[in-house]
């Protein structure tokens, strides 16, 4: 591989992949993603429109790439989407028409393109929905189907940004490769150096918000479970932003003493989710709280690109039982 290697960006979001792999010395050559306000944040800070839905991209019309990365849709295996489709009575995991499919469209990209590597990643909830089965498929398809060399962890970002964040990393070679996810070093990140010193009265939450999740709170935890607000410990990490932090900010409030909480700002959002300063914000408070909620953490992503293009530029290939026969 020469020493700037080449990949796409599927199912792009905002850039997070994208920052991370071209720190490793990569080159995008191809971006697609589908929402509107995450394409205006990505043409703020790359300068190119991603392409639209990949479903209706022929994998051929894609330019040839040494790793392909791509967080696809999580909403169909998180524990949070599962619980809303069921009780919305819709479908969910590979059943959910529009959004669980849409693996498949990574595996006719792999297909055709062949890619040195890829680096996918989900939620945690992804190995064990549908009791292990939704896994088993994506490890047949990437494994048996397409023959790739694949390895798979959970990794917790809150070693290296101040929130708790599981999510699995998917990573794949064309060849059996001396593959180890990275160790991630120990930051001790807390909560309150990524806080902003001067912050917007608008984000503190109005005395009808506020009064709503304490009646919300005590309702549930009178049926003894832990449904409710969250107030965060500064000197700690904070639980996982979600895509739906735009609604009450409920899973991470800020203490403010004797008014009432607030909510994280967008850039403290970009700040745990361990995006860079220089990191452009050109969208409503509502729509970036949503594409933070389904970035991944950069610094991590960063470290198992790095791991990943050492391998493939160093040809570190291993032995396998065939070689042996």
């Amino acid at each position: 591989m020469q020493e700037k290697f080449t990949f796409i960006d599927l199912f792009a979001g905002i850039g997070g992949m994208r920052i991370a792999f071209e720190k490793s010395g990569g080159r995008c050559v191809f971006s697609s993603e589908w929402n509107k306000f995450s394409q205006q944040t990505y043409e703020a800070n790359f300068g190119d429109v991603p392409d639209g839905d990949i479903t209706k991209i022929k994998a051929g019309d894609i330019p040839n790439h040494d790793i392909l990365v791509g967080g696809f849709p999580c909403q169909p295996f998180s524990i949070a989407g599962v619980s809303s489709k069921k009780a919305l009575g819709r479908k969910h995991g590979f059943e959910d028409e529009t959004q669980g499919t849409l693996f498949f469209d990574i595996v006719r990209i792999i297909r055709e393109k062949k890619p040195r590597a890829f680096l996918l990643e989900n939620v945690k909830n992804l190995k064990s929905h549908d009791k292990g089965n939704t896994f088993r498929v994506i490890m047949k398809k990437l494994r048996e189907d397409l023959g790739y060399d694949v390895h798979y962890k959970i990794v917790d970002a809150s070693s290296v940004v101040p929130q708790h964040r599981e999510r699995i990393f998917i990573v794949g070679f064309r060849k059996p490769m001396d593959f180890e996810f990275p160790k991630l070093a120990d930051k001790r990140p807390k909560l309150k150096d990524v806080l902003e010193k001067k912050v917007d009265g608008k984000y503190t939450l109005t005395d009808g918000t506020w009064k709503a999740l304490q009646r919300h709170k005590e309702i549930h935890s009178k049926k003894g479970n832990g449904f409710g607000y969250s107030m965060a410990d500064m000197d700690s990490i904070a639980k996982t932003l979600s895509a739906r932090y735009y609604k009450d900010g409920a899973e991470i409030l800020i203490p403010q003493g004797k008014k009432n909480p607030r909510r994280l700002t967008p850039r403290e959002c970009a700040r745990i989710m361990g995006f860079p300063e220089k990191f452009k914000i050109q969208v409503s408070d509502n729509q970036a709280y949503r594409q933070f909620g389904n970035a991944v953490v950069v610094p991590v992503v960063k470290e198992i690109a790095k791991s990943i293009t050492h391998a493939v530029k160093n040809n570190k290939t291993r032995k396998t039982i065939a070689d042996y026969a």
